[in-house]
């Protein structure tokens, strides 16, 4: 009988930000997607600041609805709802919303976000590694793989 490797690790408290500190945070990791944008688009900081503050007031907003709606819902998806219902074209708001928003480039702003997400990685994370060995790596291969090849394939079949 073998036993999985979630049952071999210690388990770590998992450590949540106060409201406080994700505003703090949130605010730090704006002013490092305005930096960003600005290196990628070459807008500067004061040019998409209030695109910057459009997303910020979206994501605190989404952020105040999943502490006041404990359902189970989270915060994430809070924030989806909020940006698409302030975003969809039947939104009195959406028009200026969107001019606004043009200015900063998506893929500039979650650069940083991204590479620091792909660094933070727990000790919990780095023991499940050294448990599986080579067998995640190879497995996540064929996953990456199988995902690219399937993706070609419907993108040369339907598009």
């Amino acid at each position: 009988m073998s036993t999985s490797i979630e049952n071999t690790l210690p388990h770590e408290e998992e450590t949540k930000l106060t409201f406080k500190e994700n505003l703090i945070a949130l605010a730090v990791i704006s002013l490092v997607s305005l930096v960003s944008n600005w290196a990628g688009t070459g807008a500067t900081p004061i040019e998409t600041l209030p695109a910057m503050l459009i997303i910020y007031a979206m994501v605190v907003a989404g952020l105040v609805l999943a502490k006041m709606i404990p359902i189970g819902f989270p915060a994430v998806a809070w924030v989806s709802l909020v940006s698409v219902l302030l975003t969809i074209p039947m939104s009195p708001v959406s028009e200026p919303i969107l001019a606004e928003l043009k200015s900063i480039s998506f893929l500039a702003m979650v650069t940083p976000i991204l590479a620091y997400a792909a660094i933070a990685i727990t000790k919990m994370e780095v023991d499940l590694f050294k448990r599986s060995g080579f067998k995640i790596a190879i497995i996540s291969i064929l996953v990456f793989t199988g995902t690219y090849v399937g993706s070609a394939f419907v993108a040369n079949t339907f598009l």
